[in-house]
């Protein structure tokens, strides 16, 4: 039960405890900073410690090579063999314990990342609520369509719990280009639809509140030849991804499970994608064809 002093003489006294608190809450908080500071040039030391030794490993390494391949006697001897092979798998090891203590070091856009991945989720769950509506409204979305936003999400929060670490390093630059060309690529089909949609409009075949084009016409045939290259390209880069996180699953460093997490995602959004596409221009072509026969 919180103190609440009612006279005077217990106030002042209730005001010197709390001066006497604040004082040591200014300490305490003087100490933290000091600790903060002091913390800081130590991961700066550190990592610049294991980046100097990075350099240096891999100067050794190409050294090392050389010696191996412009010995000048015919041969070397077994012991230099035998000395060469043990600095290899020293260097080995020790790339292998930078990695684990490069898990424990601060990156300079971890945070960036982390706000980037949270507003891919929250990306595509307001996907998933805009089509849900959609749906309930009698908009004949595909469900394959609805299913990959659910995937893109549980990818995306699976990215958000990714600890920084070299196997994180080695896959951001790749995820992150990924992003880039699918906002293009979903540039591209939001102008194509958009194209689509208001010419409809104009020809009266379309309410003003339709979000979607529904069947298919020959003059789309123009814009859709177009986007097509850029979609399958994205596709086949969705199964590229998974194929590197496979291999990196493969290493015996690999420690993490959103890496076969992520794998899996890719995969199962790469044959969605694909096939689903594949199977929609084969079902407007054949549309288009019938179109063409009875006129």
């Amino acid at each position: 039960m919180l103190f609440n002093p009612t006279g005077f003489t217990e106030c002042l006294r209730e005001w010197e405890d709390l001066e006497k608190n604040h004082q040591q809450m200014q300490d305490t908080h003087r100490s933290y900073k000091q600790k903060l500071e002091e913390v800081a040039k130590l991961q700066d030391s550190c990592s610049g410690a294991i980046a100097r030794q990075r350099k240096k490993l891999k100067e050794l390494t190409a050294s090392l090579e050389e010696c191996k391949e412009n010995h000048p006697t015919p041969k070397l001897n077994p012991e230099d063999v035998d000395a060469i092979a043990e600095i290899e798998d020293s260097i080995k090891e020790r790339t292998d314990a930078f990695s684990e203590m490069e898990a424990f070091l601060p990156k300079k856009n971890g945070a960036l990342d982390a706000l980037f991945n949270f507003l891919l989720v929250w990306y595509y769950c307001t996907l998933t609520i805009r089509e849900s509506i959609l749906i309930s409204n009698g908009s004949r979305i595909k469900g394959w369509w609805v299913f990959h936003h659910y995937v893109s999400t549980f990818q995306s929060g699976v990215m958000l719990t990714w600890p920084e670490g070299a196997l994180y390093q080695m896959f951001r630059n790749q995820f992150l280009t990924n992003c880039l060309y699918q906002s293009f690529v979903q540039f591209l089909q939001y102008y194509y639809q958009s194209g689509c949609l208001y010419r409809l409009r104009a020809l009266g075949e379309k309410h003003n509140m339709d979000v979607t084009v529904e069947g298919f016409q020959s003059w789309m045939w123009r814009g859709l030849t177009f986007l097509l290259p850029f979609l399958f390209f994205g596709h086949f880069w969705q199964l590229y991804n998974s194929i590197t996180l496979f291999r990196m699953f493969q290493l015996p460093e690999c420690k993490e499970w959103q890496v076969a997490m992520c794998c899996c995602s890719y995969v199962v959004l790469f044959m969605g994608n694909f096939f689903t596409t594949l199977g929609v221009v084969y079902q407007k072509y054949m549309n288009n064809q019938e179109k063409s026969k009875i006129l």
